[in-house]
Order: structure tokens, then C-alpha cells, then sequence
């Protein structure tokens, strides 16, 4: 069914909240939720702060390398050609025989479950305190994670780790990749939107080491180059928040766009390793010119909801989903390295950190020179295959 333009949202009873629903068109997923500026420019949601973490401990490509032996040129070469630099990594610990232990599912996913905690709650934190925010403030949580499986989910355990009230809405996201970070943020977004003055933050936790199979193929040598942990925590606020963001308000967040590329369905996938007995990712070498020639198809159907052009756009944040990928969307949307420095910064001091590598990029642009009026764009890839889009604006 599709909702015909210019559909009045419904508020929630009780609650005023002037927002014209300009398009959504089922066809082909577009959601957008431009404020009525002169109505009520304070009603709209912004991103009121920022916070990220890292586990374990910082090696370079060679570091890994030579803790494992890994002698072959031929995958010696693709981590060694990565663009990556560095990358915070819990590895398993050393054996009685001097190498590192081959870790099982199950030990994998108690990793998992005390990595996401331990950096989602410091990424929560900071991002508290950079919002100027207090725990007790915070009123819904959407927590992402794709690098092991948890229930109860991964809010259930923060709001017990942290102290979030046991009240707080939640929502956890599971197994939707990299681009889960935008995903969650348009859930956050909407909930913040039906909710104003409410704090509301959107999580991404992945501790990728409780991800990793480690042999002599290929298919794991790609991977194993690529991922580090991270956790990132984006907040946000609509309406009048006593405070909370006023310091230096962040963006709007106007609206989303996104497209499965449903060819590629399989081509970013978990499997089950029957002889290493543990889930293994897969990633299609030619993922990355599948993502680059659907890139602009995406974005621009973001921009032309608001009536925009990509030279518009001053601010382009975009995920670290590896040289290939970076290169394939760069060239396919007309884009400098400079304008996409971050995400090639982000790239070369963390590598690719899953669904919260956009926001870690998002946090280094803060640092650069942003001006009232300008124009950025939120993108991520992912399994589906997918690309998520966001236009926001300062």
C-alpha cells in the first residue's frame, strides 16, 4: 500500500508535534521527516551527542601476521595492502606452546558478550557526557550488534551494566552488518521524533575478534584483514530537552534512503564451518563494484526528496568497509579523497569496525569546520547486500 505525499503524521495523544511526512514510498523505501521549520524549528531531531570505545589492544597489519605465522605472499599481500595500519584487536590468548589458542564457538561468543558490554557502555558514556546528559536522562535504547548472538539482547544487559532505568524503550538489532548503524538510527530518529524532549540513543557494539576463523584459506585471510572493535553511540533529542545538547547542537536528521541489491543477496553472508565448528563470514570479492554502481542510484534519490544535487552536500560521512569499497563509492559518486578523508582516516587507524565505523568518521568531522546550513550525508554497506543513506543538515 503505498501513503500518498504530504500524509499528515499522527502524534501520539497528548503530544504536539507539527511534522509533515513528505514521502514514503513502500516502492522503493524512502522515509523522510522534514520539520515544519517555522512551525516548530525546536521539534525537529537532532544529534545531540557522540561517543565511541575500542577493546583490546593496537596492532599493524605486520603484528598480526607474525603472531600467527603467516607466511604466504599471497595473503601477507592483502593485509598488507589493506590501507590499514593499525587495528584494535582482542586475540586469543597464548598456549603452553607458545601460540595462540584456537578459540571455540562458545568461548567466541562469552567474548562477544563481554566486549559489547565493556565498550558499549564507555562509548554510552562519553556520549552522555557529550551531550550533557546523565544516565538517569536517557528514555529509549536501539543497540546494534552482528558479531555474536545474545539474548537477552545486548540493551537488556547495558541498562543493567550502566544504570539506565529499567523503564527505558529498547530495541536490539541483530545480524544486519555494517549498515545496521543507520538502520538503528532511523529507529532511534523516529522514536526521538514521537517523543520530544526524551533522550534517545542508538548503539553499535562489535567485537569482531569473537568473529574470526583462522586457517589458510582465502576466504578468511579477507576478513581476517579487515575487522577491528569498536562500539560507537549516537544521541539524540526533538523538542526541548531541558538542556541536554544545547551546548553545540548537532544536525538535523532529515531524512533516509536505502536499497537491497537483491542479486547480491548471498554475497555478505554468515556460514557454519562444520570442520572449524564456528560461524564464518564471507565477503564477495566483487562486492565492492556491486556497492559502487548502485551508490548513486541511492543517494540520489535521497537528495532529490529534498530537492538537492550532490554538490550540495559539503559533508560526506561514509563506512570503512575496506580500500575496494571506498575507491568503488568515491569514483561512482564523483568524490574526492578529500572529501572523504575521514572515512579513509577511520579506515587506516581502525579498519573496518562494522556498523559503527560511519559514526566513528562522524566524530572526526565534528573537528572540522561545520557551518549553520550545511548539507551532509550518512552512507553505509552492508549484507542484503545494502546501501543506507541519511541526509542531515546543521
Amino acid at each position: 500500500m503505498d501513503i500518498p505525499e504530504d500524509t499528515e503524521y499522527a502524534p501520539p495523544v497528548g503530544v504536539d508535534i507539527p511534522m509533515t511526512i513528505t514521502a514514503y514510498d513502500t516502492r522503493h523505501e524512502t522515509f523522510s521527516l522534514f520539520d515544519d521549520a517555522e512551525a516548530a524549528p525546536a521539534q525537529v531531531t537532532r544529534i545531540a551527542g557522540i561517543g565511541t570505545a575500542v577493546a583490546g589492544q593496537a596492532y599493524t597489519q605486520e603484528e598480526v601476521l607474525d603472531i600467527f605465522n603467516i607466511t604466504s605472499a599471497k595473503i601477507r599481500s592483502i593485509f598488507l595492502n589493506s590501507s590499514i595500519q593499525r587495528r584494535f584487536l582482542s586475540l586469543p590468548p597464548v598456549g603452553s606452546d607458545g601460540a595462540r589458542v584456537l578459540e571455540t564457538q562458545g568461548e567466541l561468543l562469552d567474548k562477544h558478550k563481554r566486549l559489547a558490554i565493556d565498550m558499549g557502555a564507555r562509548a554510552l558514556m562519553e556520549c552522555l557526557q557529550d551531550a550533557g546528559a546523565e544516565v538517569s536522562d536517557v528514555a529509549f535504547l536501539c543497540c546494534v550488534t552482528s558479531t555474536g548472538f545474545l539474548t537477552p539482547g545486548l540493551s537488556a544487559l547495558l541498562i543493567r551494566e550502566t544504570g539506565i532505568s529499567p523503564h527505558c524503550s529498547r530495541v536490539d538489532i541483530v545480524g544486519m552488518g555494517c549498515n545496521a548503524g543507520l538502520n538503528a538510527l532511523s529507529v532511534t530518529a523516529a522514536w526521538s521524533a514521537a517523543h520530544p524532549g526524551k533522550l534517545a540513543i542508538a548503539l553499535c557494539a562489535e567485537a569482531c575478534s569473537a568473529a574470526y576463523v583462522f586457517d589458510s584459506t582465502m576466504r578468511t585471510a579477507v576478513v581476517n584483514s579487515l575487522f577491528g572493535d569498536g562500539s560507537a553511540a549516537v544521541a539524540l533529542m526533538s523538542g526541548r530537552g531541558g538542556g541536554i545538547g544545547s551546548a553545540a547542537p548537532g544536525p538535523r536528521i532529515l531524512s533516509f534512503a536505502s536499497h537491497v541489491i537483491t542479486p547480491a543477496v548471498d554475497a555478505m553472508r554468515y556460514d557454519w564451518d562444520s570442520e572449524q565448528g564456528k560461524f564464518s563470514f564471507f565477503l564477495d570479492p566483487e562486492i565492492p563494484y556491486v556497492v559502487g554502481a548502485h551508490a548513486g542510484m541511492v543517494v540520489d534519490r535521497l537528495l532529490s526528496e529534498a530537492g538537492l544535487r550532490r554538490s550540495d552536500i559539503r559533508h560526506w560521512v561514509v563506512h570503512s568497509g575496506g580500500k575496494k569499497v571506498i575507491d568503488a563509492v568515491m569514483i561512482n559518486l564523483g568524490l574526492t579523497r578529500y572529501e572523504l578523508r575521514h572515512t579513509t582516516g577511520v579506515m587506516r587507524d581502525y579498519g573496518n569496525l562494522s556498523s559503527g565505523s560511519f559514526l566513528f568518521s562522524y566524530k572526526r568531522l565534528l573537528n572540522d569546520v561545520v557551518s549553520s546550513g550545511d548539507y551532509g550525508v550518512l552512507m553505509t554497506m552492508g549484507p542484503g547486500s545494502t546501501i543506507e543513506t541519511a541526509l542531515i543538515q546543521w
